[in-house]
């Protein structure tokens, strides 16, 4: 049940039909995985967490930059040196006390990921790397579990929602293969903050609505932004029969 402190806090979306006291239930038992904790991971964690998803898992092992901070509005000038982890932990415990936080603070490898997959009800892809993308993407259709998705560099954001329990879904491969050897990260080509805030705060809206269970995810489109011109075009996205990670899944 919703205690009177939960009642008060999350009174404003609690008054939206589409949530209500049982969609804010819902989200009180959810545990949700963040892969990242960076420009998109910000938004994303203080988001769900502001908004009672019960179980966040923090995954990032790295250390809070000072090139970090015109971006990722997690942290602060004093977290600089601090892992990312335990900087996010420090704000999020003064946004919310009332939800769990679990920390992973080392790089997760295959077996530790599909552990780590396997334990929560929805991963988010807050990462900057094919890669590591690559890698949640694999543990999430193994798992059956959904993954929202997205990316910005420059001036130019992506995301979209993988969700292996409906068969007509596709999974990131679907999408993107085995992506580029060019593929630039922030620090080599740019990005302006607010970008990766617009991106991740549709992540955390996404991951709100499968949760508490309203509205249409973005399963089967791409939503792609142009920050420079303030453009919204969205593309229809298939499930690839040949692909080589959810392929013979649904086979």
């Amino acid at each position: 049940m919703l205690n009177d402190q939960e009642l008060l806090r999350y009174s404003r979306q609690i008054l939206l039909q589409h949530v209500d006291i049982d969609g804010q239930l819902r989200l009180k038992a959810s545990r949700v995985l963040i892969v990242g904790l960076g420009g998109l991971g910000s938004p994303v964690a203080l988001y769900l967490a502001a908004a009672g998803v019960g179980e966040l898992h923090l995954a990032d092992f790295d250390s809070v930059d000072l090139t970090n901070l015109q971006r990722q509005i997690i942290h602060d000038t004093d977290s600089v040196g601090v892992s990312k982890v335990d900087s996010a932990i420090r704000r999020l415990s003064a946004i919310n006390p009332e939800i769990q936080l679990i920390a992973h603070r080392t790089a997760l490898d295959e077996d530790s990921l599909a552990a780590a997959v396997a334990a929560v009800d929805l991963v988010l892809d807050c990462s900057d790397n094919f890669s590591t993308r690559e890698a949640v993407n694999a543990a999430c259709v193994l798992a059956g579990k959904p993954l929202v998705s997205g990316a910005a560099i420059r001036l130019e954001g992506q995301l979209s929602v993988f969700d292996p329990r409906r068969p007509e879904s596709p999974c990131y491969h679907c999408l993107y293969g085995h992506g580029s050897e060019a593929e630039l990260t922030c620090s080599e080509a740019g990005v302006i903050g607010p970008l990766v805030g617009l991106v991740g705060s549709l992540q955390a809206l996404e991951a709100l609505k499968l949760l508490a269970g309203f509205g249409e995810p973005l399963v089967g489109r791409l939503l792609l932004i142009d920050a420079l011109g303030t453009r919204f075009r969205e593309l229809r996205v298939k499930r690839d029969p040949g692909c080589g990670v959810c392929g013979s899944k649904h086979a």
